[in-house]
């Protein structure tokens, strides 16, 4: 196990991090280039060693429902390479979503077996769907709103 000021050390080797003092003498640290409004990267790094790493929904971690892993016991390498996650995280956009992204430029038909159409449309780096004129539900991603869609029922129409 890495101490607080190992682990100061290691984090301190990524300039895109900001640190930050919190209470009870731990420290946040931040990533301001971040694409979403989720800037902390680690989160109350405490004297004692413990703190945590967020990874959202990474494959390869196991996160807690907020998107954070403990480090307590990390190694050195195992330190870095979540942090290196972390960061990576915040700063892409997957590439099978901006692929998808580009396919679908601005919106399309959803059918269920009923007959139902909705459309999703992508508006101001949303995905709204919409019943008619309505808006239904909206959605950061494409992927949410593909899930939600196929979760209803409702497949994607060809033109």
């Amino acid at each position: 196990m890495l101490t607080f000021e190992e682990k100061k050390a290691v984090l301190a080797t990524f300039p895109q991090l900001t640190a930050k003092d919190v209470s009870l003498k731990r420290v946040n640290y931040h990533f301001e280039e971040s694409l979403y409004e989720k800037t902390v990267v680690v989160y109350h790094l405490h004297p004692n060693g413990n703190g945590f790493v967020f990874v959202g929904d990474l494959p390869g971690y196991e996160a807690d429902s907020k998107g954070l892993i403990n480090i307590r016991d990390f190694s050195e390498s195992e330190l870095r390479a979540a942090v290196s996650d972390s960061i990576r995280y915040l700063s892409d956009k997957p590439e099978d979503e901006a692929i998808e992204q580009e396919e679908l430029v601005k919106e399309t038909e959803w059918k269920n077996h009923e007959g139902q159409v909705l459309v999703l449309a992508n508006e101001d780096e949303l995905w709204n769907v919409y019943t008619g004129l309505n808006l239904e539900e909206s959605f950061e991603s494409f992927k949410e709103a593909e899930r939600y869609l196929l979760e209803e029922g409702f497949r994607p129409q060809s033109k």
